[in-house]
């Protein structure tokens, strides 16, 4: 193929290989075609630790806090994550810093050439498994120490699951992408359970009992040791799942970081539901202490007082405005999201500026997510997967809150300057439903950096 030139030559390209939805293929095809991703590249993964984070809730903010940490220690870190929010770029982070735009060409003039379906014997990688294998290559380029890997979609045929990690982690595990996943906890926590490794230690939140135990078969089937995280009088068991009554099976070994480390506890992220994350992000610095002994306390201390997570129950005062961003796009973020601004903004009056992705449980997760609302907009973001219909969502909310305002404008960043001109004294504008529409918010309150 013929050279890309520029940047935007290289996201064309990039987004030639997203993958049909009409089309289901193997989901194992995923990890040969990674596996000759990476061996075309030459294996560079091999040359650094690797850490894989899986989970429905919260494994991108445990990824970044895991990172910040070992950041602080000295050591040399890459982070993937998906998806971005602005820029491509900012999937692949070495020490805080995304790739450039001449990196990205550059890798992609490498790889392409190879991408032909007579040099990839699974078929044609996705656009997911071509970032990662550049990631990883990128890595190693960059002589990093230790790269933390978010899982894009489940676990089992990630492309992460390729790597062998010094240690695998698991967030909170949730209904989301039952269309890909399965339709009960069970089988959902099947797919995330499948990162496990044989001798590698795996590291759980607190889980429904269904899925912790389904997590600990998995791990126990691999040959994996099993931690959970202990939340203190719960067992490492939380909340409740209609399967629980009738789970049967082993239950992991109960783990407490904080017999371990004795530095504050808490993050520069906000939100009740972060206390959890950075429970799990200190108990894996514990964890990768055994490789890399810098990573102690003042360490962990120092990663969760700078970590950066955007648009994550992220806090901006602009022109005197309060206005709060989460991308909550499921009904368990959208529980959390909403006990933590009942927790943290008692009696302010909150307009919500909500859109919703075609492909979530929106019926499910509206009416948690406007239980704190006083009045809500309805809008849409300008991706393809974007629930367009603004009558429906309205019609949603008024079921679920009928006493409330609703009202509909098509453009996030009109419906946030809307919502701002409108503000009252002390009120608080909550933008969420989907990270398009956070992005969005983001971009039309100018904090948003490189945008693609």
């Amino acid at each position: 193929m013929q050279r890309v030139a520029n940047y935007q030559e290289a996201l064309n390209y990039l987004y030639r290989f997203i993958p049909n939805p009409q089309q289901r293929p193997d989901p194992a095809d995923n990890l040969r075609r990674t596996s000759e991703l990476l061996q075309i590249l030459g294996n560079p993964q091999h040359s650094y630790a690797t850490v894989v984070v899986a989970g429905t809730k919260g494994k991108g903010s445990t990824t970044a806090m895991i990172a910040a940490m070992c950041r602080a220690a000295g050591l040399r870190t890459g982070m993937w994550t998906s998806p971005h929010l602005h820029s491509y770029r900012e999937r692949i982070q070495v020490d805080g810093v995304a790739i450039s735009q001449t990196a990205l060409v550059d890798a992609v003039n490498v790889l392409a050439p190879h991408i032909q379906e007579n040099d990839i014997a699974a078929g044609l990688p996705s656009t997911f498994a071509i970032g990662f294998a550049i990631a990883m290559r990128y890595f190693a380029d960059q002589r990093c120490d230790i790269a933390i890997v978010e899982v894009g979609l489940g676990g089992r045929y990630d492309s992460a699951n390729v790597l062998n990690p010094l240690l695998s982690v698991i967030t909170s595990v949730s209904y989301d992408h039952m269309d890909l996943l399965g339709d009960t906890i069970v089988e959902i926590a099947m797919q995330k359970g499948g990162i496990a490794h044989a001798g590698v230690p795996i590291l759980m939140a607190p889980q429904p009992l269904a899925a912790l135990v389904t997590l600990a078969a998995c791990a126990a089937e691999a040959g994996a040791p099993s931690y959970v995280i202990d939340d203190p009088g719960m067992g490492g068991i939380r909340g409740e799942d209609e399967a629980d009554e009738h789970t049967r099976g082993p239950i992991p070994e109960l783990f407490d970081p904080y017999d371990v480390y004795h530095g504050p506890p808490a993050s520069s992220l906000h939100g009740e539901f972060q206390v959890e994350n950075a429970r799990i992000a200190i108990a894996a610095a514990i964890f990768l202490q055994r490789r890399f002994p810098r990573l102690d306390d003042a360490a962990i201390a120092s990663g969760l007082d700078r970590v950066q997570w955007p648009g994550r129950y992220e806090l901006c005062q602009i022109n005197g405005v309060s206005v709060l961003l989460d991308g909550a796009h499921n009904a368990d973020s959208a529980e959390r999201l909403t006990r933590s601004l009942i927790h943290d903004f008692p009696g302010r009056s909150k307009t919500f500026v909500i859109g919703c992705s075609r492909d979530k449980d929106v019926n499910t997760m509206m009416p948690l997510l406007v239980r704190a609302a006083d009045q809500v907009i309805v809008t849409a973001s300008r991706h393809p997967r974007a629930w367009s219909d603004l009558g429906a969502l309205r019609a949603m909310v008024l079921s679920a809150r009928p006493e409330i305002q609703v009202i509909g404008i098509a453009d996030p960043a009109e419906a946030l300057t809307f919502a701002m001109h409108h503000a009252g004294a002390d009120e608080l504008i909550v933008v969420t439903g989907s990270l398009f529409v956070v992005a969005a918010g983001r971009e039309q309150l100018g904090i948003a950096s490189d945008v693609d």
